[in-house]
């Protein structure tokens, strides 16, 4: 288990009472803990000896036996003894012994990746639940993809249960990194990868990838584990692999080729893809257990829009896993469209926006958890077609149009004091427009300035409070959608005065110019846009003659747009953002994984 270096001071700072509920709870005060300490490195008072191979430590009982059942059960048996009694501990050094007692009296110690590993044994083995929860704590603030596995393992050994718990969803979460960093993946014995393999809770983009899982594991020592290779391919959702892939990478490869315990799963995987392929519209079963989605660990929120003449209420979140879109029971009372969505702080905040009379300053916020709406603080001004982004600790609207003018104005929303202020003005008046953070900035694109669409592009920065042009985007942009993916600023879709576009761009901060890049399928203005998956997701929006619900992504390693699932409702106006290790994520996905 290899942590990072860096230390970690854990301090009870208490007082003399607190009051908690209407009862006055009595609690350590740190000068008499001061004091105590300083009795026992005099000497004074001291009713004890604790011998630890040649070194001895005067201590006071009860406050040892305070701080630990352990030594409360060991004194007890010298109850009635006035004398200084003497115990020896075995199995804990001079040093970790200082470390604990110095606990038991200060409520202070520093925990580092020097003593950690031999202070959770003891802190367990003698019962100091405080220091226990501490030397945990550090643990989990250390976890990284190359060290998770061996944190787990040493969270099992000491029952530190929480931790444990911490580290297999911290393994299932990061499973791809860990993969590309981790040599302790490769020391694991055959249940515990099954194990994690196993795992709805699996965070992969495919189950290409879990092959490649299994076949890195079993190549790190393929004499000894290759007879593993059929209880590891029962592991992988076989029949949501391409059916190429399967028959070329999978059936043909030697390890399966070789083990007569693999033929029955390939018969049966190749007769469920087989059936797949001969009926196109027909979906995937996802109760069958070949094809059984895993359980995302982000889910993307398409919120309002324009639909049918008229605004919606409608929220629909889409599962990257099961390749669904499932239709939100918890809408909002108000039906809005061209607003902003982000997500901040495990919330979701709908900002500003249209209702085919009214134009908003209102901001409403959605609570997935309990799936809440409630009011926040209204902006200071009224903004449709309003582009908003996050940049912690603020959430940033700027432009739109109030009914009367297309505005430069741009303001910042504080959750912490549920405040709206405003912010320099942009040097171009824009609505219609799209931002998005990059780097410490928040850039915003294109737009509709009252006359004419723009292909104009400017940067915020909040250290200064001032706004600077861009290079200008090779195409006018009204009804664009910008995103920030892998370090660049894209620019798509849009309005440019004559037609919807299905055109790419994307900006470059490091040689400060625009590139073409691969066309959409669709053309669209006023769609939502967002990263999902590592992959730009574009979805619904007027393609020129109609709302579509349409769905594209696209992947710049592949440097091309794929379809995707449609929405069950065509609108455009509407917008959407993702969230992240939702704890009911259950609520929001495709039912059937039971």
């Amino acid at each position: 288990m290899n942590v990072n270096s860096g230390s970690s001071s854990v301090l009870d700072t208490e007082v003399d009472e607190q009051k908690k509920d209407g009862v006055i709870q009595k609690k350590f005060s740190m000068q008499a803990c001061n004091v105590l300490a300083e009795l026992r490195r005099a000497g004074d008072f001291c009713d004890a000896v604790i011998k630890v191979q040649s070194k001895c430590f005067p201590v006071h009982r009860n406050i040892l036996s305070a701080c630990s059942p352990y030594f409360r059960a060991l004194f007890k048996n010298q109850e009635g003894n006035n004398k200084r009694i003497e115990v020896t501990i075995p199995g804990v050094s001079p040093g970790i012994m200082n470390e604990l007692i110095e606990y038991a009296y200060t409520r202070d110690i520093k925990i580092n990746p020097e003593n950690v590993e031999e202070l959770l044994p003891a802190a367990e083995q003698f019962h100091v639940t405080g220091l226990v929860k501490a030397c945990c704590g550090f643990l989990i603030d250390q976890l990284a993809p190359e060290n998770c596995i061996g944190i787990r393992a040493f969270a099992k050994a000491y029952f530190c249960h929480t931790l444990e718990r911490t580290a297999l969803k911290y393994i299932l979460q990061n499973f791809s990194s860990l993969l590309q960093s981790s040599n302790e993946f490769l020391q694991l014995n055959v249940d515990e990868i099954a194990e994690i393999l196993n795992s709805d809770n699996l965070n992969v983009k495919n189950e290409e990838l879990v092959f490649d899982a299994v076949l890195r594991w079993i190549d790190y020592d393929p004499e000894r584990r290759r007879c593993h290779i059929a209880k590891l391919l029962k592991s992988i959702r076989l029949g949501l692999l391409r059916t190429q892939y399967f028959v070329e990478k999978v059936k043909a490869h030697p390890y399966v080729k070789e083990s007569a315990a693999c033929k029955p799963i390939i018969i049966e995987t190749l007769k469920f893809l087989y059936d797949l392929d001969m009926d196109l519209e027909r979906e995937v079963d996802l109760n069958h257990p070949l094809a059984k989605p895993r359980v995302p660990h982000e889910v993307l929120f398409v919120i309002g829009g324009w639909s049918g003449g008229s605004p919606t209420t409608m929220v629909e979140t889409y599962d990257t896993r099961a390749d669904r879109w499932i239709v939100c029971k918890a809408v909002d009372k108000v039906a809005r469209a061209y607003h902003g969505t982000v997500a901040y702080d495990m919330r979701i905040y709908v900002i500003g926006g249209f209702d085919g009379v009214d134009y908003f300053n209102s901001v409403r916020c959605f609570n997935p958890a309990t799936q809440i709406w409630s009011e926040v603080s209204p902006m200071n001004c009224k903004r449709c077609y309003v582009s908003v982004a996050v940049l912690e600790p603020y959430i940033y609207a700027m432009g739109g149009y109030n009914g009367h003018d297309r505005q430069y104005s741009a303001e910042r929303y504080s959750k912490q004091r549920n405040q709206w202020s405003l912010i320099q003005s942009m040097n171009v008046p824009r609505s219609d427009a799209s931002a998005t953070d990059l780097e410490g900035k928040i850039y915003i694109c294109g737009g509709f300035n009252g006359q004419e669409c723009v292909n104009t592009a400017e940067y915020y920065d909040p250290e200064s409070n001032q706004w600077t042009l861009l290079r200008p985007m090779r195409n006018k942009r009204s009804g664009v959608g910008v995103i920030a993916y892998r370090g660049h600023l894209y620019a798509l879709g849009g309005f440019n005065g004559v037609s919807r576009m299905n055109t790419g761009e994307r900006f470059s901060l490091t040689t400060n110019s625009w590139q073409t890049i691969p066309e959409m399928y669709c053309p669209r203005s006023n769609f939502a846009i967002e990263i999902i998956d590592e992959m730009i997701f574009a979805i619904g929006g007027f393609n020129g003659v109609t709302t579509i619900f349409n769905v594209e992504c696209y992947d710049s390693v592949a440097d091309e747009w794929y379809d995707a699932t449609d929405m069950n409702v065509y609108r455009s106006g509407l917008s959407a953002c993702v969230i992240r290790g939702l704890s009911n994520v259950q609520d929001f996905i495709q039912q059937g994984r039971e």
